[in-house]
């Protein structure tokens, strides 16, 4: 597929299940969830203490994750490529900015942020693209800025035809190793701080990144 293709069809797809996802997926999340919980909470003590400012949830669905940081004092925007998450989120969380956004074209300013989030959508991205996301987000942190990734453990690419609730979708989604991961981060000029696994006997385990730009 091409860029423009799997975007259009990714788009497409998160569009079709968004209420589906909201009841299976985001629904209390992640307060039922300590130990992401614990970890997100971290990204905005993180850029708190790099005098805070925004923190950009990128591929941010429904807006739970954005949600809750808000409500934890965190100056948070969502971005997604679907519009009828972001039209979600906006209805559910109208303290927080929510856009429509592509993330392998984000024109984000450079030093622009405090923090930023790749919570499970760069595995929605090919590896050809998936660096230059991270590069261009990296770019966009000030220097103490942190930036977490989220991502399914693995290596291979999956094209599910059936999405949250059986509704017919054309996803695709990569499983990648968390040392790949690790690694696009380090290209990009980041300290890793953390390389993890989540749940290791788990089908699929989760890989957990965090990083933060240098001074």
């Amino acid at each position: 597929m091409d860029t423009d293709d799997w975007v259009d069809r990714n788009r497409a797809s998160y569009d079709a299940v968004a209420e589906a996802y909201v009841d299976l997926v985001a629904r209390g999340y992640p307060a039922r969830d300590p130990h992401d919980r614990a970890l997100l909470d971290l990204v905005g003590e993180l850029a708190s203490a790099v005098g805070g400012g925004p923190v950009a949830d990128i591929g941010c669905g429904p807006g739970q994750v954005a949600g809750h940081l808000h409500g934890r004092g965190v100056d948070v925007r969502g971005i997604d490529l679907s519009p009828r998450m972001v039209a979600i989120a906006r209805a559910a969380h109208p303290g927080v900015r929510f856009d429509v956004g592509d993330m392998t074209r984000l024109d984000l300013l450079e030093q622009s942020l405090a923090g930023a989030l790749l919570w499970y959508s760069l595995i929605h991205v090919p590896d050809a693209a998936a660096p230059g996301v991270v590069a261009r987000v990296a770019r966009a942190l000030r220097p103490g800025g942190v930036l977490l990734l989220g991502f399914q453990v693995g290596d291979e690419i999956r094209s599910p035809t059936r999405g949250y609730g059986g509704i017919p979708v054309t996803l695709r989604a990569q499983r990648r190793p968390v040392a790949r991961v690790a690694g696009w981060v380090r290209e990009a000029g980041l300290v890793v701080d953390l390389e993890a696994v989540r749940d290791p006997d788990a089908d699929p385990p989760e890989g957990r990144v965090l990083a933060h730009r240098p001074g």
